[in-house]
């Protein structure tokens, strides 16, 4: 199959992501918080955990954690406790407590609006970092997740990768920055609802057309 020209990826995406907001009119991150550091450390906690769990233990700790004063000076076994079923309960206790503690040393205790900024401290790596700027600063950014890189090769955007920073770039290329935010939330939205890791409903799929993976001869995408 030839290789598709970048002008090409462009017009598919802008076709792909206008059918995706007509689907997902309401996409937007699924986390729910009322503060930037709430969000912090809802984020943190959804590392390989689902957003629903997040959700589910995150209400509790709201109301006990105010400030990032509260959580740098949480007992570390509480914490952990608390983080418990959310998976790799040790190493996020130990991020969220280490990142408020330089939020409260260095920033008096708020969330920085500066991306790089962001990705210095302990716990936040590129996606958490372009998931607060586009969230709470409403800046511009890709969020890549589990269901944006599949999306993504489904897609035919990138082939065969994996690595996320890879395909940040390349899908930024391809869609226009001011989309940036939009397409992250309706790779997610879709990656949750149709676009499934296993028995994609490709059917369903109002996309499909635009899709170089969609099932011929009864073959399910990888």
């Amino acid at each position: 199959m030839a290789r598709e020209s970048l002008e090409h990826q462009q017009a598919r995406a802008r076709l792909i992501l206008r059918r995706l907001k007509k689907n997902y009119p309401d996409a937007k991150c699924e986390l729910d918080w009322s503060t930037p550091l709430e969000l912090a450390v809802a984020a943190i906690l959804s590392a390989q955990c689902t957003d629903r769990r997040v959700n589910l233990v995150t209400p509790a700790l709201f109301r006990k954690y105010r400030s990032a004063r509260d959580w740098a000076q949480a007992s570390p076994v509480t914490l952990e406790r608390e983080f418990h079923s959310t998976g790799f309960f040790r190493n996020k206790a130990k991020n969220v407590r280490a990142l408020m503690a330089r939020l409260e040393a260095e920033f008096s205790g708020d969330l920085p609006g500066d991306f790089d900024t962001l990705v210095s401290l302990p716990g936040i790596g590129r996606k958490t970092a372009n998931l607060l700027m586009a969230t709470v600063f409403g800046v511009p950014g890709l969020v890549v997740d589990t269901h944006f890189i599949r999306l993504s090769n489904r897609l035919g955007f990138v082939r065969n990768e994996q690595d996320a920073v890879k395909i940040e770039r390349a899908m930024g290329r391809i869609v226009p920055e001011k989309d940036w935010t939009d397409w992250s939330h309706a790779m997610v939205f879709h990656g949750r609802r149709c676009c499934f890791a296993r028995n994609p409903d490709c059917t369903g799929c109002s996309i499909r057309m635009q899709c170089p993976a969609a099932p011929s001869g009864g073959k399910s995408p990888k």
